[in-house]
C-alpha cells in the first residue's frame, strides 16, 4: 500500500512538472531557454513513463529527443541568431486568435481524454506485471515476429528518403574547392608520397 502511495505521489510530481516546464517553452522569451525547457519537459515525461512501466520509450525518449534532436535544435537556433523583438512582435499582433485557438485545443484535449473516455469506469485497470516483466523484450518478440515486414520496409523508406535527401542536396563539386577522392588515397603507393634522396655530407665551414 505504501509503495502505491509513493508511486502515485511521483506521478503526479513528474507529471506537474511535465506540465510547468511545457508551459515554460511556449512562454519563454529567449529560444535557448525555451528549448533547455523542452528539454526538461522530455525527461520528465521520461520518468512518468518509466513510473507506467513503458521502460522503452522512456529510454527512446531521453536517447533520442534529448540527445541527438535537442542538440541539433541547440545549434540550429544558436546560429541562426533569431530575432526574437521581430518574432514577438508577430506574435502580440496575433494573440488574440493564438488564445482562441489555445482554448479550443484544451476543450478538445479534455472531452477526449477526460474520465468520460478513459476513467476507470471504463477502461480498466491493467493487471500487475511480474518482477521479471520486460517491456523492451516485448516489444522486440512483438517487432521481429508479428511485424518484421512492416519494420523491414520502414527502414527501407528511411534509407531511401536519406538518399534522395543526399541526392538533391547535392550540387557537384565546385572549382576551386579541394575534396577528398577516396578511390586515388586507396591506390596511392609509397614511391608516390616518398623521395629519398641521396646527398653527400659536408662539411661545417667555421
Amino acid at each position: 500500500m505504501a509503495q502505491d502511495l509513493t508511486v502515485t505521489i511521483l506521478f503526479y510530481v513528474f507529471a506537474a512538472l511535465s506540465v510547468i516546464s511545457a508551459f515554460l517553452v511556449i512562454t519563454s522569451r529567449h529560444p535557448v531557454r525555451a528549448v533547455v525547457a523542452l528539454v526538461f519537459t522530455f525527461i520528465f515525461a521520461a520518468c512518468t513513463w518509466l513510473l507506467l512501466e513503458v521502460e522503452y520509450l522512456a529510454l527512446l525518449l531521453i536517447v533520442v529527443y534529448i540527445g541527438a534532436v535537442m542538440v541539433l535544435f541547440m545549434f540550429v537556433i544558436m546560429m541562426l541568431d533569431i530575432n526574437v523583438e521581430f518574432n514577438r512582435a508577430g506574435f502580440v499582433k496575433h494573440w488574440p486568435v493564438a488564445f482562441v485557438v489555445t482554448i479550443l485545443v484544451i476543450a478538445l484535449l479534455v472531452s477526449v481524454v477526460g474520465p468520460s473516455h478513459f476513467g476507470l469506469g471504463v477502461v480498466a485497470a491493467p493487471k500487475p506485471l511480474p518482477a521479471d516483466y520486460s517491456s523492451i523484450k516485448a516489444l522486440g518478440t512483438a517487432l521481429f515476429s508479428g511485424y518484421l515486414y512492416p519494420f523491414i520496409l520502414s527502414a527501407v523508406i528511411l534509407l531511401a528518403a536519406m538518399i534522395a535527401g543526399i541526392t538533391l542536396t547535392f550540387r557537384g563539386r565546385r572549382p576551386g574547392v579541394r575534396a577528398q577522392v577516396p578511390a586515388e588515397q586507396i591506390r596511392v603507393q609509397p614511391k608516390d608520397r616518398l623521395k629519398v634522396v641521396k646527398m653527400k655530407s659536408e662539411a661545417k665551414k667555421s
